[in-house]
């Protein structure tokens, strides 16, 4: 079975940040982890629509 999700970028230092797309609907989502706080929204274009994969 395929995954849904595939990463796409990821940056580990301090604090975790990655972007993942959806491979269904291709919206970009950005996660991003600090301790035990953790968070993810979609990424949005300077128009404020998701961000989508050009397929």
């Amino acid at each position: 079975m395929r995954q849904r999700f595939e990463q796409i970028y990821a940056q580990d230092s301090t604090a975790q940040t990655e972007i993942w797309v959806d491979r269904e609907t291709g919206v970009h989502y950005l996660f991003h982890r600090v301790g035990c706080a953790a968070g993810v929204t979609p990424l949005l274009d300077r128009n404020g629509k998701p961000v989508v994969l050009k397929k």
